[in-house]
């Protein structure tokens, strides 16, 4: 029985739609980071493309983070190896593309499935979805998110999220500015795409160089901070807690943390 490739590619009417399919939660590991990187480049190079579209393609579950049986069976070169090429290659993909990059979130984002949603450019959600940031309570931290979070909806909130581990529904992730709108679950994909036909309408050529200006603008230090945040979170994965964090996870049983 052959195994479905983890990303799924469409393109038509000028919008590509990548789909993520790795079931049951397309926990993002080696080959899935690496079928998104190929897709995204697809799509970058297809000259027909004006717009992109990034989904699931799994029924209620948009991304559920970092494979984190992956995580703990590796070592330190193993994980420093992953956590740059998915923070820092998938950043650097994105931050080159001239194409607007839409995230269309049709279930659940944790940990990881954040960090691809914030990456693109527009993120619309089903109405009935939560978010969050639960890595605090697997003894990882979000470090990623250190970087961007505060100034996009202020340091307090920033804080509660990151160190509280708590999900939050998709309302109050509009009203503090992490998702442009909630639609309806069956409105998703067409309010999806009415975005991504808005953008493909416009000039080529201007979109590239506007939103290559647009990245520039708004970069500022913010990719030499994430590689910070990547060597601390290399770290983390380092201590104890670190490690009996991921080992409780897959043994499905409460931590025992010893504080080091």
């Amino acid at each position: 029985m052959s195994v479905a490739a983890p990303v799924a590619f469409d393109a038509r009417d000028g919008i590509a739609v990548i789909a993520l399919q790795r079931a049951p939660v397309n926990a993002v590991d080696h080959p899935l980071i690496d079928a998104l990187h190929a897709a995204l480049r697809r799509a970058e190079a297809d000259p027909d493309v004006r717009a992109v579209i990034l989904t699931s393609a799994l029924d209620g579950m948009f991304c559920g983070g970092m494979d984190l049986k992956m995580v703990a069976a590796g070592d330190a070169a193993d994980l420093r190896a992953f956590v740059y090429k998915f923070y820092m290659e998938t950043m650097n993909i994105v931050y080159a593309m001239s194409k607007p990059l839409i995230a269309a979130l049709n279930g659940p984002a944790r940990g990881a499935g954040m960090t691809l949603a914030i990456n693109c450019d527009v993120v619309i959600a089903a109405d009935d979805i939560d978010l969050g940031y639960p890595e605090i309570d697997v003894g990882v931290i979000p470090a990623i998110h250190y970087v961007h979070l505060p100034r996009q909806i202020s340091r307090n909130q920033a804080f509660e999220l990151l160190f509280g581990g708590r999900p939050i529904p998709v309302a109050r992730a509009v009203a503090l500015g992490l998702v442009n709108r909630a639609v309806p679950r069956a409105d998703l994909m067409a309010a999806a795409r009415d975005m991504a036909a808005l953008f493909a309408a416009k000039s080529p050529a201007i979109m590239a160089l506007g939103r290559q200006s647009f990245m520039r603008a708004n970069d500022l230090d913010y990719r030499r901070n994430v590689e910070n945040q990547i060597e601390t979170l290399c770290n983390v994965f380092d201590t104890a807690d670190g490690r009996e964090g991921l080992q409780a996870f897959v043994e499905k049983r409460p931590p025992r943390w010893q504080g080091r």
